[in-house]
């Protein structure tokens, strides 16, 4: 898939989201890409996570673990394509952890899938899931990288798209100056 293929996928899911948004990191943007309006395709699902399987497949890895909610059906569809298990972490008490019966071995090798990364917080924390259960983590990847290739881990990390959407402090937002009112779209509250 390429970056304009990509982007006429979301653009047609009515995915690229333009106003004023509160993201999880508690920063605003004038952007925002709501994968689950792109993932709600099976046929967009599958090909998303073909194309993220394609670019990971060589870091050999044997489960798929991905941060619920954003990274559940991506992560199940990169673990279809890979033709391994995939399962997730969930929050409890506020801090990802392996839930449901989901466990991971020290002979695991972890892939790590998100939607979208913005700040990587999600994906570290689903990393330090991983190897507090003792598994090896080979790699992370997402649909998207909102830094546009700022933000960096200790393991090999692609996106299928690359895209730099401008972030503010909520104090020195352009927009919360002009009065426009700040939306908080996703599943997760902001974090501060």
């Amino acid at each position: 898939m390429t970056r304009d293929e990509l982007l006429d996928l979301f653009r047609r899911s009515g995915a690229l989201l333009e106003g004023h948004f509160r993201l999880t990191s508690g920063l605003h943007s004038s952007g925002y890409l709501q994968c689950a309006l792109v993932l709600q395709h099976p046929d967009h699902a599958g090909a998303l996570g073909r194309a993220i399987a394609e670019r990971t497949r060589a870091l050999g890895a044997t489960v798929v673990l991905s941060p619920a909610l954003g990274g559940v059906v991506i992560g199940h569809e990169v673990g279809r394509a890979l033709g391994i298990r995939a399962i997730f972490a969930e929050r409890q008490d506020g801090a990802l952890s392996l839930r449901r019966g989901f466990m991971l071995a020290d002979n695991d090798r972890v892939l790590v899938i998100e939607d979208v990364l913005t700040t990587g917080g999600s994906t570290r924390e689903t990393i330090q899931v991983a190897r507090a259960a003792g598994a090896h983590v080979v790699g992370a990847a997402s649909i998207v990288d909102r830094s546009a290739g700022t933000v960096r881990f200790e393991v090999p990390f692609v996106a299928l798209l690359d895209m730099s959407l401008p972030t503010y402090e909520p104090g020195a937002c352009p927009l919360c100056a002009k009065g426009i009112a700040v939306v908080k779209p996703g599943s997760r509250p902001v974090v501060a």
